[in-house]
């Protein structure tokens, strides 16, 4: 579809929503961006959308009267979902009905754009490949994108992509929704467990979501999979595409794999190591698979394994992720402040390998935390508990017969307790299974609040 002078409705403002308007701006588009909530400030969304090319853009807010919405819906020649937006509302099904055109933002980058895609998607750790599998690309050529649910939409950069560009995406199920000729050179599905259930209402529905990500690959391109996922590797067999897959248990034939701490990449009869697992700087099974599928993904695409092996060694992983802050007087310090939630904060645990000291506890999100005590496991000797929810986490502690607790009453305090606590040859580890609310804006403040107390050591 050309976009020049075409009548462009972008559903959801956002900077999903205002990166796909200026897209549309710069290709001569007539564009109305709508937004069905009216406490939202038109001159705070149009200060945020560059005024560039010969389209012109119209703003409505708040709920449409229905001979206004009937007016509009009889001129438009596309709409432009963003991700946040649910694909089942009533006016989308009217849309639907009148035959308009509805695409996501990947699918309006992806026709705009050029070069080549490799995109990511699964319920966890998709932000980790996404960054690793970016950094392996940027080393191969500097013309790499990253782009995406990582917080960089695909149309804020797909009129600068060229022939030769790499765009590395993040794809989460709600962009996935929507696409319709999007059709990545690689692709990967990491791993799917329930989530987003609210919005796509089925399981079924939520794996069907992320399985698009394939459903316009041919022969010439690849699928990366992980072979310990049920659903995954049950939609391994269904595709057209080549499929790789990845495993963190067994030994394949073909893909990659740990042999012990050994991560093997086994291709077109050729077996090579990549590195150890020892050698890389992000910790935990749920990070060597996915170094795994980004080194996979790399391979599929034609990325040497010298440039593979090199950047896997130096990638440092994703800000408050399991993220290495430094070592002092011989005890380790990990942020993990992006642990919001108690499965969060599960994979935090498991990746230590050594006594640890934990800062537990926040915002209050009705949380049950009995699991994330379970996984414990001999490793936490003392857990430092601060905010809304420490007498919750404290008692459900206590009833699974955990008792090396400690309460703080403010972050400063309880990082005084961890170093009191650790010696040398132990961890601290920031992963409050709790969002950051009532201390801090948000994870990302906690996490640097913590970094700079490490820091002052």
């Amino acid at each position: 579809m050309k976009i020049k002078e075409k009548k462009v409705l972008v559903f959801g403002s956002g900077i999903s929503g205002e990166a796909a308007c200026s897209l549309l701006l710069r290709e001569g588009a007539e564009v109305v961006l709508y937004d069905g909530n009216d406490k939202l400030d038109r001159e705070e969304i149009l200060s945020k959308i560059p005024e560039s090319g010969n389209g012109s853009l119209q703003i409505l807010l708040g709920t449409l009267a229905d001979e206004k919405k009937a007016q509009l819906l009889k001129t438009l020649d596309l709409v432009v979902m963003s991700p946040g937006v649910p694909t089942d509302l009533p006016i989308v099904n009217e849309m639907r009905d009148r035959g308009i055109p509805i695409w996501g933002e990947i699918e309006l980058a992806y026709e705009a754009g050029k070069g080549e895609v490799l995109a990511i998607t699964g319920t966890n750790g998709k932000t980790t490949t996404t960054s690793l599998l970016g950094q392996i690309m940027k080393n191969y050529t500097e013309n790499t994108y990253v782009v995406g649910n990582i917080g960089n939409p695909y149309t804020s950069v797909a009129l600068e992509t060229t022939e030769d560009s790499v765009i590395v995406a993040e794809m989460s199920s709600f962009q996935l929704e929507t696409i319709e000729t999007f059709r990545p050179r690689v692709s990967a599905i990491l791993n799917i467990t329930p989530d987003h259930l609210n919005r796509h209402h089925t399981m079924e529905a939520y794996i069907a979501a992320k399985e698009n990500i394939a459903k316009n690959q041919t022969e010439e391109d690849t699928c990366v999979l992980n072979y310990e996922d049920a659903v995954t590797r049950q939609f391994g067999e269904t595709l057209k595409a080549k499929v790789l897959y990845f495993s963190s248990q067994r030994i394949l034939e073909e893909g990659i794999y740990l042999d012990g701490e050994k991560i093997v990449l086994s291709l077109n009869g050729e077996k090579t190591e990549i590195c150890t697992v020892n050698e890389l700087n992000i910790l935990g099974t749920h990070n060597h698979e996915n170094a795994m599928a980004a080194a996979a993904m790399a391979a599929a695409y034609g990325v040497p394994v010298e440039i593979i092996r090199k950047t896997l060694k130096e990638f440092q992983g994703v800000e408050h992720r399991i993220e290495f802050v430094a070592e002092k007087d011989g005890v380790v310090y990990y942020n993990d402040s992006k642990g919001t939630n108690p499965d969060a904060a599960i994979k935090g645990i498991q990746a230590m390998n050594r006594p640890t000291v934990l800062i537990g506890g926040g915002y209050d999100k009705d949380s049950a935390y009995d699991e994330w005590i379970n996984a414990f496991d001999g490793k936490v000797k003392k857990l430092v508990l601060i905010g809304a929810t420490r007498e919750k986490i404290a008692q459900t502690a206590e009833k699974l017969g955990f008792h090396e607790i400690v309460m703080a009453d403010t972050f400063e305090e309880a990082f005084e307790k961890c170093v009191e606590y650790a010696e040398p040859g132990d961890a601290v580890l920031l992963s409050p299974a709790c969002a950051s609310w009532g201390m801090f804006k948000n994870y990302e403040q906690r996490g640097d609040k913590f970094k700079e107390l490490v820091n002052q050591l």
